[in-house]
């Protein structure tokens, strides 16, 4: 991972550590398509033990009933990369790491889309904890390497618009 990726997220991970740990409350993330980015900028703030509980990289169906413990018949009625998934996601990792709040992020990063029909750069993110939020982004993009620098900071954005509305 490059100095300049680290550094474009760093604002995010700084100002959501900055919460975390004022508030004693702690994070794990689900992520897929940014292949552990989102979990790599929490990690990259000093003290992130304090907050950070773990994350899982949920890129396919054996991963996600492994780590996530997310049964095929949860799925029912719900199609992966979807706000509904993302919040599934979410919502599986929340009980799984046992944190306050958790993220979860799902999509196609190209440089084709996904076997559901997403076009790449398409991702969508879910918070978990006291309170839900969920989004989708559309970066019209098919360049693998920026898509996913963009999902994972779509999703400390969300992350850090939950923490601060709460």
């Amino acid at each position: 991972m490059s100095n300049t990726l680290m550094q474009e997220l760093q604002p995010l991970p700084e100002q959501i550590a900055a919460l975390l740990i004022e508030r004693k409350e702690t994070v794990a993330i689900a992520e897929s398509s940014a292949g552990g980015l989102i979990s790599a900028a929490l990690l990259s703030v000093p003290g992130a033990s304090a907050y950070f509980l773990g994350g899982a990289i949920v890129y396919t169906r054996t991963s996600r009933t492994t780590l996530l413990d997310i049964p095929e018949s949860a799925l029912e009625g719900i199609r992966p990369s979807t706000e509904a998934y993302a919040l599934l996601l979410a919502r599986a990792a929340l009980g799984r790491f046992n944190t306050t709040w958790t993220i979860a992020e799902t999509g196609a990063t190209g440089p084709t889309g996904n076997r559901y029909g997403d076009a790449p750069g398409h991702a969508c993110f879910a918070v978990a904890g006291p309170s839900e939020r969920s989004r989708t982004l559309e970066t019209a993009s098919a360049d693998r390497y920026a898509n996913m620098q963009a999902f994972a900071a779509g999703a400390l954005s969300l992350l850090l618009e939950t923490l601060q509305a709460h």
